[in-house]
């Protein structure tokens, strides 16, 4: 399997779960709320949708004359337990992974004399990546300070040391 469809899936089991977990809160939710959630076109969470029918997750019954309400089965639930635990696992392995490789960009850091440390990123990895920084005692910075400083590049799921600025 190629990332690229490894990527796909992972992104189709993270939609399914939280479709899941909103069709368990709200039985009378309907697809455009769904979308705006999901931050995706109407037309994906009816295909979601569909899929999680056929594979018989969801039961779906008419409430009213166009509206529709979604039931989840059994099945259904033990699903989304299966993609919740799945879910946690993966971000604690992003987690670790990012807290070893920002040590390791300090570790060069430090052995090069370089103290404070400019991240270059944001989101949670940054985040991450500024907490290992105050753990490990480099001072995180936004510029101008004296002294060698460090960028922390945090690309993607990727974090490394570029080279120090000299101020």
């Amino acid at each position: 399997m190629s990332t690229d469809n490894s990527t796909k899936n992972s992104t189709n089991a993270e939609r399914e779960r939280i479709l899941l977990e909103e069709i368990e809160r709200d039985p009378d939710t309907n697809q455009a709320t769904l979308a705006r959630k999901l931050g995706v076109a109407v037309g994906t969470v009816n295909w979601h949708v569909k899929r999680l029918i056929a594979k018989g997750y969801v039961k779906v019954k008419r409430a009213e004359r166009r509206k529709l309400r979604y039931i989840i089965t059994p099945e259904g639930i033990s699903l989304r337990a299966r993609l919740t635990v799945a879910y946690v696992e993966n971000s604690m392995h992003l987690y670790r992974e990012s807290r070893r490789q920002a040590r390791e960009a300090l570790q060069a850091a430090a052995q090069r004399g370089i103290h404070h440390i400019m991240i270059d990123g944001e989101g949670d990895i940054a985040d991450v990546v500024r907490l290992t920084c105050l753990e490990q005692g480099f001072e995180v910075v936004s510029d101008g300070q004296d002294g060698a400083i460090g960028i922390l590049e945090i690309r993607g799921q990727k974090i490394r040391m570029s080279e120090p600025v000299k101020e």
